[in-house]
């Protein structure tokens, strides 16, 4: 609520939404983004609400039911994709009238409003920082340590509380890496010593927004070496795919299969081969990512990064018409997003999508299907679990999946390029990134250039068709 406190209620009076029909879309595009964020929170209030009307309060043991449309839902998930699917109209009348209530108690007094928001931030962020008077420095800046990963996708009323938290702590605790936060949830992959992680953890798992396990959280060996710094920061969507999450919400997402599951669909599908020609195996990672590890016979797209992901798929939907779709990525979260775009277009027969992502499954099987090293977003590039090496040096040829970074000026290019070829100089994404470092060092100046000029992009179609 402090978002709206803080911008003149004025501006939010400005606009009513329009109910009756799609205008309402037309017209909230036209928002400015403090009219949007106001608007968006309204309508997650008025799903919460929703949703809460339809529990069944008779029902008190074996978990909670929801009642609605003459169903009986036995968990959120499942309900959640009923009111999204089904409700979308009333949905959009509670949002209108929870819209105009506070802006009315916006307009009676937000500067006493915005004076309690800020005590209450500053409350929140001390009371939810755990006590840590019993440790060391030595302990969470020194030792063994290990890298997180985790996602957690949940209504947040106020990004910037939990921003100012998350930043906080880490710096409390001596961790870097990348946080994201946005309404829809939190994202992070953070290194430390084992004391500061499991600290970590302890904390998000005792926050009052956050219903996470232990679960959720991926580890794998490292520290705070394997990132640069610390970026924690608030955003639209937890992992950025482009599509406004209220448009195409992690509501809708397939159905998760448990590593175990996702390993036994897997196994039919190899030993049917090509015999088998309803399931599709589907990689939603980068190209660079599937370069130097897959599970096999996948379907890897050769794309640059998430964002092109819906695109790839409305320009290949003959692709998936009619089959049923086995969906992976690092961790889960692209999935989320990914498997719901999926099946916005109607034309699967279903979708289901690996829990956990591939860290979890290589807790489980690290001999299993998946074969070659898996891409982390860190100073590592990769961390492997079985000695397959599936791709090649970019120069000569030979098996290597090491990353480093082109030694040109300025571009961000990840190149495979093996001791022997570095050693001779073959340091670069491509000829053309080799051309201008040489320049580069001769020149006593140079011309800086976009990061991605290079045939490394320039050669490669932004949404390739695999049709």
């Amino acid at each position: 609520m402090m978002a709206a406190a803080e911008t003149p209620c004025s501006e939010f009076m400005n606009w009513e939404v329009d109910t009756s029909s799609c205008n309402g879309l037309k017209q909230e595009k036209q928002l400015s983004a403090p009219q949007r964020r106001f608007y968006h929170l309204c309508r997650r209030k008025s799903f919460a609400a929703f949703v809460a009307s339809k529990r069944d309060e008779r029902h008190q043991e074996g978990g909670a039911l929801w009642c609605c449309c003459g169903q009986t839902f036995n968990g959120h998930s499942a309900v959640h994709k009923h009111v999204a699917r089904t409700h979308n109209a009333e949905i959009q009348q509670l949002t209108q009238a929870t819209y105009k209530h506070l802006l009315t108690q916006l307009e009676a007094g937000s500067e006493a409003h915005q004076s309690n928001g800020l005590q209450a931030e500053a409350a929140d962020i001390s009371a939810w920082m755990p006590d840590i008077s019993h440790i060391s420095e030595e302990q969470l800046k020194n030792g063994p340590g290990k890298v997180l990963l985790y996602y957690h996708y949940c209504p947040v009323e106020d990004p910037r509380v939990i921003c100012a938290w998350q930043k906080a702590l880490c710096e409390k605790l001596h961790l870097t890496g990348k946080v994201r936060v946005a309404a829809e949830g939190i994202n992070g992959t953070v290194g430390g010593t084992n004391v500061a992680t499991d600290i970590y953890i302890d904390a998000m798992l005792s926050h009052p927004v956050f219903e996470m396990d232990k679960e959720d959280f991926k580890s794998s060996d490292g520290g705070a070496e394997c990132f640069t710094d610390l970026k924690v920061g608030v955003y639209r969507e937890i992992v950025p795919m482009g599509v406004d999450p209220d448009v195409i919400s992690y509501q809708l997402a397939g159905v998760h299969l448990e590593p175990e599951e996702f390993h036994k669909e897997v196994e039919t599908l190899l030993a049917e081969g090509d015999v088998c020609k309803d399931t599709v195996l589907l990689d939603c990672r980068n190209f660079y990512e599937s370069k130097i590890g897959q599970f096999s016979q996948c379907l890897a797209p050769n794309i640059r990064k998430f964002s092109y992901f819906p695109d790839y798929v409305d320009q290949n939907l003959e692709l998936f018409r009619d089959k049923k779709v086995l969906m992976y990525c690092t961790g889960g979260i692209r999935c989320e997003r990914g498997s719901a775009y999926l099946r916005s277009k109607d034309v699967c027969k279903e979708i289901y999508q690996l829990k956990g992502g591939i860290h979890k499954y290589l807790e489980r099987f690290p001999e299993g299907f998946y074969r070659g090293k898996l891409f982390v977003f860190d100073e590592r590039y990769a961390i492997s679990s079985n000695g397959d090496i599936i791709s090649d040096c970019r120069y000569c040829g030979r098996p290597w999946d090491q990353y480093e970074l082109c030694t040109t000026r300025l571009c961000c290019q990840l190149v495979l390029s093996c001791p022997g070829c570095r050693q001779d100089g073959h340091t670069a994404c491509c000829p053309t990134c080799r051309t201008k470092g040489r320049a580069e060092h001769e020149a006593t100046s140079y011309t800086p250039h976009h990061k991605e000029e290079c045939e490394c992009t320039d050669g490669r179609p932004r949404i390739p068709q695999d049709v």
